[in-house]
């Protein structure tokens, strides 16, 4: 898994989130790039002083790895909602998170918390799985930050399941693919 700064790059957080997610589904997970990558002009509308998270999604698809995830400073929004505290490709390869809200009103600690929580639940999209109706799992739709702070970093039985399945799907076509 790749990790990509996007924007004003926050090494602490990239190094704190390198070491994290290394062993989430056996990816590993390593920071590329020799510098921050611009985000995308065409993804910022004036009138909201925010930035479309799916034009940050095709930007970091350039990336050949299995699993992408960009971490950016910008305020992200998508279409029908106010903001979002990431995005991602439902399955696919790429996901982006935010943390412009995520540092909102707490101190370090909570906030390195936040950003882990949010990284696992975008990496899982990309996995295949959605949106979980337990307020502890870390599939759970943050509609807020207490929502994220209320949930774990965890996937619940269900949802670990469903990811284990998933993945094993995905590393059996992976490997009948190279055959």
């Amino acid at each position: 898994m790749y990790l990509v700064p996007v924007g004003e790059e926050d090494s602490e957080v990239m190094e704190h989130l390198e070491r994290e997610l290394g062993g989430l589904g056996g990816l590993g997970a390593r920071i590329v790039g020799e510098e921050r990558i611009p985000a995308p002009a065409d993804a910022y509308d004036r009138r909201r002083d925010q930035y479309l998270a799916r034009s940050f999604l095709r930007l970091l698809g350039a990336y050949d790895g299995d699993r992408v995830l960009g971490v950016t400073d910008r305020d992200l929004y998508m279409s029908g909602l106010r903001f979002v505290f990431g995005q991602a490709e439902a399955p696919g390869r790429t996901a982006v998170i935010s943390l412009n809200r995520l540092k909102w009103g707490v101190d370090v600690d909570m906030f390195m918390e936040r950003c882990v929580k949010e990284a696992i639940h975008e990496l899982g999209h990309t996995f295949g799985l959605g949106h979980c109706d337990d307020p502890g799992c870390v599939m759970h739709f943050s509609v807020s930050l207490a929502d994220t702070d209320m949930k774990s970093r965890s996937f619940c039985k269900c949802c670990a399941g469903e990811l284990e399945g998933l993945m094993a799907a995905e590393a059996s076509t992976r490997r009948a693919g190279s055959r």
